[in-house]
């Protein structure tokens, strides 16, 4: 019996005992108690505060709405603690007579504690990755996609000018631009299916950074509501639902760097608040020929109660940007004095593109404890990408540039229904949620192309049309007050259309498929600082539709198999570690490669690891954390020593000291370290690793904040992106294969004010 095989039985056994969960004998001395948390000064809802009986009597956490339900063993008062990571915590004891009537907390906003942090919540196992989202503003961010790089072990790097989205690497794999995590914005998805540039494409500078709430993450594909590309991972950018105060942001660096933010409060009542929020970033870069970068968005959101029980948010963006770049660039190049590390073979790369986006969500609170929540979304999208990896490869004569272009729209809804419950006096949350997305893509488009200006001829031309639909349903079950299991079902279907339109007679094909992916979260608490889980999942990565009508719809939607083991634990009271095990599988899959407008194979691989994150409060204003991650990565179909997987990451870590004085100043200082990884098959190259150290400082006097960011601060030479890639020169007899490579940022110091009023 295979891996695979194993995988579908036990999630399948587990996922129908938790159907059958109603069995349970009811124990006639126990009551439900249940309630919301809120926020103090917004009285938004506190998503993932631990309620906890006093005494190690019972845990869990708030759902989305900051509800509740917790078995209590007594019917008589019952002390309970609320905890969250950013606010002073709340004792309480419902009476008596209470115990059957909901209950209000509200936490109040302070200085994170680790002290005060337990892990016997529901959602402590992400206690560690909270915390991270907490220290965005005192790490260097050029744009929202540097804030991935809170996740532990997720590194990105840029290689086309600032503009083209960033190349991610997290668990093991070269995720390209998005191939294997799922990112999203307030339920609006980022990835793009069948992209001109490559299968999952995903670029986040539509996000202004200051309008971020937080980002919710985790690794693995054992999520329900996360479907296509959360194989390593998932991350949700959300935003403010609306803001205390204006902010007027103004930020000055070195390269000739600017960047302009705004944030406006339009109106905020008992009814309705509303923000509009603005960015302009305009910089040269470090290169010698200039980049010549430009950025500009605009965010608009809208609150509005339509009764007491019925909120509407109307969410809109509109994002646009044009860049020049200095590409890859070859080691030869640079070593015999051709060009500077900062030059260019061909410096007319680059592009521009657009994305406007609109959101409209309904959520309906349908008693304390059920929330259903709709949104119908929309999304506008254009890409343009002049790019040249193999300089006259190709063409001795013209060279090699190529242009990438594409056209889309997107249209979406989903609808998600949260109920927290009991059955025979035990908890259960379920979640239960159905969706579709229709993406129509008009001239995909592959040219090689000579200095921008003129088209030699097409590679590749045609249109898609890809629609994917899906239902998920989720079970949390609280078995006994140690004990919870949470099995998952996720079902997707995909129905592929492409024309091609160089073809003699274009026309669409059509390929369809569906796939059932099971999943299953188990938690055992020891204590209030020690827990273990263990993670099981099936997830899948789509293929870009070209593909799939090329192999006639075979293996159009690998699976990927998982499993993690892991822990929570606090052995002193400043003092948070969580080690994991993990192990992932990926099944044959086919890409398109936008580059070359062809198809390559991938085969089966393996990956497998340890993952080790500590957080420390060494005193009250100071702060330590910690990330290290080992993956091995191979491939199960090639022969020992031609096996491993190029650019898979082998070793990264992550570690800082952040500190908040009660002065006002505050700030960070830390490090980022990417071992050397393989760059080809047999590791006959390597891609050099590097370890980058960056500083931020802030200083905050009432109204205003000064701030002072610098990467690189000791001006390590090291290299951003790096490929293994055959090319050649002008006037080079014969090709060459050796890293090609975009320089790392050399010493980048910035500073800038803000007001807020």
């Amino acid at each position: 019996m295979t891996l695979k095989n194993i995988y579908i039985i036990i999630l399948s056994l587990v996922l129908i005992f938790g159907c059958q969960i109603e069995g349970f004998t009811q124990d006639e001395n126990k009551v439900i108690i249940s309630g919301q948390v809120l926020d103090s000064r917004s009285g938004e809802p506190v998503a993932g505060a631990n309620v906890e009986i006093i005494g190690g009597k019972g845990a869990t956490s708030t759902n989305v709405t900051g509800f509740f339900e917790l078995v209590s063993p007594s019917k008589i008062e019952v002390p309970v603690r609320i905890s969250a990571v950013g606010y002073d915590n709340s004792l309480s004891t419902i009476p008596e007579k209470e115990l059957n009537l909901s209950q209000t907390f509200f936490l109040k906003k302070r200085v994170v504690s680790l002290k005060e942090i337990t892990v016997s919540g529901r959602n402590s196992i992400d206690a560690v990755n909270l915390i991270n989202t907490l220290d965005i503003q005192n790490r260097p961010v050029q744009n929202s996609q540097d804030i991935l790089q809170n996740v532990p072990g997720l590194f990105i790097g840029q290689h086309a000018g600032g503009g083209k989205a960033e190349q991610i690497f997290l668990r093991g794999f070269d995720i390209d631009h998005g191939t294997d995590i799922n990112l999203s914005l307030d339920g609006i998805p980022v990835n793009m299916v069948s992209h001109a540039h490559g299968q999952g494409y995903s670029d986040l500078h539509f996000i202004i950074p200051e309008t971020i709430s937080g980002v919710e993450f985790n690794k693995g594909m054992y999520y329900a509501e996360k479907g296509n590309f959360a194989t390593a991972g998932y991350a949700e950018f959300n935003l403010q639902n609306s803001i205390e105060e204006n902010l007027v942001k103004v930020e000055a660096g070195q390269y000739n760097s600017y960047r302009t933010v705004a944030k406006l409060r339009l109106l905020k009542n008992n009814k309705s608040n509303a923000y509009v929020a603005g960015e302009y970033v305009n910089k040269a870069g470090y290169f010698e020929s200039s980049q010549d970068f430009r950025r500009l968005n605009f965010l608009g959101k809208y609150n509005y109660w339509l009764s007491k029980t019925n909120q509407l948010q109307l969410t809109g963006t509109v994002f646009e940007s044009e860049w020049l770049a200095s590409g890859q660039i070859p080691v030869r190049a640079v070593e015999s004095g051709r060009i500077s590390r900062f030059g260019a073979i061909d410096d007319t790369e680059g592009g521009n593109t657009s994305r406007y986006n609109a959101s409209v969500r309904l959520q309906s609170f349908l008693g304390n404890d059920i929330l259903l929540r709709n949104q119908v979304f929309y999304s506008r999208y254009d890409f343009e990408l002049y790019s040249n990896f193999t300089f006259f490869l190709e063409d001795p004569v013209n060279g090699d540039q190529i242009r990438q272009t594409e056209s889309r729209d997107i249209f979406g809804y989903k609808t998600e229904f949260f109920k927290n419950h009991s059955n025979f006096s035990v908890p259960v949350k379920s979640k239960v949620g159905a969706g579709f997305r229709y993406d129509i893509v008009d001239d995909i488009r592959l040219s090689r192309t000579l200095n921008r200006n003129t088209t030699l001829e097409d590679l590749a031309r045609g249109d898609v049309k890809e629609f994917n639909a899906n239902f998920f349903i989720d079970e949390e079950i609280q078995l006994t007050d140690k004990l919870l299991v949470n099995p998952s079902l996720r079902v997707d279907y995909f129905n592929y259309n492409y024309r091609n339109q160089l073809a003699l007679n274009p026309k669409f094909q059509q390929e369809s498929k569906a796939i059932i992916s099971p999943k299953l979260i188990t938690e055992y608490v020891f204590s209030d600082n020690f827990k273990a889980f263990a993670k099981a999942g099936i997830g899948f990565h789509s293929n870009d539709s070209r593909v799939v009508i090329q192999q006639n719809g075979e293996e159009i939607l690998p699976k990927a198999y998982g499993l993690d083991v892991g822990s929570v634990f606090k052995p002193t009271n400043k003092l948070i570690i969580s080690p994991t095990l993990w192990y992932l599988e990926l099944e044959q899959e086919f890409v398109y490669v936008g580059d070359a407008g062809i198809v390559e194979p991938s085969g089966r691989t393996q990956r497998y690891g340890a993952d080790l994150s500590l957080r420390y409060q060494i005193t009250n204003w100071l702060y330590s954390d910690f990330d290290f991650n080992y993956t091995y990565a191979r491939s199960l179909e090639a022969q020992d020593g031609e096996d491993y997987i190029p650019l898979a990451p082998e070793f990264t870590s992550l570690a800082g000291l952040s500190f908040d004085f009660t002065n006002g100043i505050n700030g960070s200082l830390r490090y980022k370290y990417l071992g050397d990884r393989p760059a080809t098959e047999d590791y006959s190259i390597t891609a050099e690793g590097y370890f980058v150290v960056d500083a931020v400082l802030n200083y905050d006097y009432n109204a205003l904040r000064f701030e002072v960011s610098v990467e690189n601060l000791f001006d390590t030479q090291w290299n951003e992106a790096q490929f293994a890639t055959e090319s050649r020169l002008e006037n080079e007899q014969n090709p060459v294969t050796e890293i090609h490579f975009t320089p790392g940022s050399p010493f980048f110091a910035k500073a800038g004010f803000s007001y807020r009023f």
